[in-house]
């Protein structure tokens, strides 16, 4: 009996399987956890690639165009830093970390903003001693977290093709650098696209948590708790004879709007005026009203015609742009609506709607970008290749001229 005959023996005797037949070896193992881990893998492969790009295009174009009347620079010394941590609104988020809230006697007063990035960048900057690497490092962090938990959002319910592709979107939109910039995006993009997750794990209490956040970030973070709603009811539907979640899960969708009351709590102590950061916003011309008056007066016939206006470039094309973004995402909203999703429309909906009651054209491409179940449904419809391909194209042409035009200072969003 040779010494392999001992070994066949001794484990039939002790009943363990041989493990060229029975067991898969560490290549079959190690491929097995590569699959389970593909939400990891590829989120992260995703994120790290269209950063990378986006940081190349940002440094190459940064020197490319010169501006004439000079524009001020909080990190010269270090161009993708200045690019990503000193444009427009990142401005006001390094001044609060720096002295704190401004409101009377302000011309542009810093109580518009919400206190969940200032916070988080303070931290920040006790970690790594600088408040805009900190502040670059927990966008680009919630960024990632965000991407995560939307490809295992995405996958749970439609597969890794769709998920894939759902992903890849997310990160080509033509204002996804805002995710990568001193701006609430990212973080926004982690609470609501958690909390639905956590929803539908019934997973209530960090649903709360994480609808806490929205709130603590951005007004519109308020649609989270219709959407945290819904999903409960229609949970409550698929589950009659178990009565689906509890009663106490319904807490979830009241706690949402904490942060935004927290914030006013403050604003009331501290200036005397709980809808300050709402008065503030009045200074940049946002003001509540009717979206039908914004159409309006974009389609309004200039004075010498539309042809002599279009070839004197007198027409508002920025203004345009933006309207086109949120007609597309109504649109793909209200098809959610025909599919009976009924969250997903929902958060889409009146998140368009609420972005579009501020009165303003300007930013509207940037505040479309968070209202992801679209891209849910553009990577179903990615399915056809021709599809796929044009989403792609599109989406990356945009990414490179918006993130050219934001480093050098020219208003995108």
């Amino acid at each position: 009996m040779t010494i392999y005959d001992k070994g066949d023996r001794m484990r039939e005797m002790l009943e363990i399987p041989a493990p060229s037949l029975q067991t898969p070896g560490i290549k079959g193992a190690f491929q097995t956890r590569l699959r389970a881990a593909r939400w990891l893998w590829v989120s992260l492969f995703s994120w790290a690639i269209t950063r990378l790009g986006i940081a190349i295009v940002a440094y190459i174009a940064t020197p490319l165009i010169i501006d004439p009347k000079g524009r001020p620079y909080f990190r010269p010394g270090n161009t993708l830093l200045d690019a990503f941590g000193g444009r427009w609104d990142d401005g006001f988020y390094l001044e609060i970390v720096k002295r704190g809230y401004h409101y009377k006697d302000m011309p542009l007063p810093s109580v518009a903003f919400f206190p969940l990035l200032p916070l988080l960048m303070r931290a920040g900057q006790f970690v790594v001693g600088d408040a805009m690497v900190g502040g670059l490092i927990v966008t680009n962090l919630a960024l990632l977290g965000a991407t995560m938990l939307f490809y295992r959002l995405v996958g749970d319910e439609w597969g890794s093709r769709v998920a894939d592709r759902g992903v890849w979107y997310l990160l080509i939109f033509p204002t996804s650098f805002f995710g990568s910039a001193l701006y609430t995006e990212s973080l926004f993009l982690l609470g609501a696209i958690g909390a639905l997750y956590a929803a539908r794990k019934g997973r209530w209490t960090w649903a709360a948590l994480l609808g806490i956040v929205t709130t603590s970030s951005r007004l519109v973070g308020l649609v989270v708790a219709p959407v945290l709603l819904i999903e409960w009811w229609m949970q409550h539907r698929q589950h009659p004879n178990t009565g689906g979640p509890p009663v106490v899960a319904l807490a979830a969708p009241l706690a949402v709007p904490l942060g935004t009351a927290a914030y006013m709590f403050y604003l009331q102590r501290t200036f005397g005026d709980a809808l300050a950061f709402a008065h503030a916003s009045a200074a940049w011309g946002r003001k509540p009203g009717s979206p039908l008056v914004m159409v309006r007066q974009l389609l309004e016939r200039p004075s010498e015609g539309w042809i002599a206006a279009l070839l004197r470039t007198h027409i508002q094309l920025d203004h345009s742009i933006d309207a086109l973004f949120v007609l597309l995402f109504l649109i793909l909203g209200c098809v959610l609506l025909r599919q009976r999703r009924w969250s997903e429309a929902v958060f889409v909906l009146l998140g368009a709607v609420l972005s579009l009651s501020s009165g303003l054209w300007a930013s509207q491409r940037r505040y479309m970008w968070v209202l992801f179940p679209v891209f849910i449904l553009l990577a179903r419809w990615g399915e056809r290749q021709w599809v796929d391909r044009l989403i792609t194209t599109l989406s990356l042409l945009g990414l490179g001229l918006f993130t050219t035009l934001f480093v050098n200072w020219y208003w995108v969003a």
